[in-house]
């Protein structure tokens, strides 16, 4: 079915092209609306066919995979809900592939958010990964959320000598002391691993530099696209990798999957997303090649 939905969309697609540039040669004018017509096209079609591409990770997202995937069994994993529903599409597939990695490496991982709305998407992820598909693993013993709390960077200053000064219980209100996964840990240098998802203020650069850096505490980050060229200069001497938008999303779920046969049948909702972004993306470089021949040819026109 992908095939035949990236053949017909080829056909489609190509046609209507082949029309646009027989139109550019002639000198005709092209309406904003069928350029319009033509992303929804490649948007949508690849969604109904569900066309996807392979996907090879980049050095940049196996950095991040391979030191989850080297830690010890046990090791402490910190993963920070930094973003809120209107990053989630783009950044949800991240967290979701970590969780289910982490898990599955037998990591203990502590989840959090610099973010009040990073609160509730984490308790979204809980009840439909950790609960879903690792049933065997205990609240407080593998996993916990200690939740959100108001501060920004200040929350990092703080728990980066002392988490309890900062968090006294989970989001359920128990007591830290009393749950076998933070029996041992004081603070953030007891983390075997940081890793940031989101996009804005505070996110994964302020981590790097109030966390990770001062710390000399390991640090991951994913991120919305728009966000990462922000982020490139900290790799890899303070960052050690970094996913950059569903590019990266669908970069760590292939290899997640090719490494671990057990998540080909979960959702890989980044590698599914990656098929209209393709798509799309080549139907605005052939734009941009149409409106170039055009311009030639009607400068010679003229000259």
């Amino acid at each position: 079915m992908s095939n035949l939905g990236l053949i017909i969309s080829l056909i489609v697609i190509g046609a209507g092209l082949l029309w646009l540039l027989i139109l550019s040669l002639k000198g005709r004018e092209v309406e904003r609306r069928v350029i319009f017509l033509f992303v929804g096209l490649a948007v949508s079609i690849p969604l109904l066919f569900n066309i996807t591409f392979s996907e090879k990770a980049t050095p940049i997202v196996m950095n991040v995979f391979n030191k989850i995937d080297s830690l010890p069994p046990g090791s402490k994993v910190l993963l920070s809900y930094d973003y809120g529903p209107s990053m989630a599409p783009e950044v949800d597939p991240m967290s979701n592939a970590f969780i289910r990695h982490c898990l599955t490496k037998g990591h203990k991982l502590y989840i959090m958010a610099l973010w009040a709305t990073g609160q509730s998407l984490a308790a979204t992820a809980i009840d439909s990964i950790i609960k879903t598909e690792f049933p065997e693993k205990r609240n407080g013993v593998d996993y916990i959320n200690i939740g959100y709390k108001a501060g920004g960077t200040g929350v990092l200053n703080v728990i980066i000598t002392d988490i309890r000064k900062m968090y006294l219980t989970d989001v359920s209100g128990v007591n830290l002391d009393s749950v076998p996964i933070f029996h041992g840990i004081k603070s953030l240098r007891d983390m075997d691993l940081l890793i940031s998802i989101g996009g804005g203020y505070p996110g994964v650069k302020e981590w790097v530099l109030f966390a990770g850096a001062p710390g000399d505490i390991p640090t991951a980050g994913g991120c919305a696209a728009v966000s990462a060229p922000l982020l490139y200069p900290y790799y890899p001497r303070q960052m050690l990798g970094l996913l950059g938008g569903i590019k990266g999303a669908a970069e760590y779920e292939s290899e997640l999957m090719r490494r671990y046969p057990r998540f080909k049948a979960s959702p890989t909702p980044g590698i599914k997303m990656m098929g209209p972004q393709t798509l799309a993306h080549l139907i605005i470089i052939a734009f941009i090649v149409i409106g170039n021949i055009s311009f030639f040819i009607s400068r010679r026109k003229r000259g």
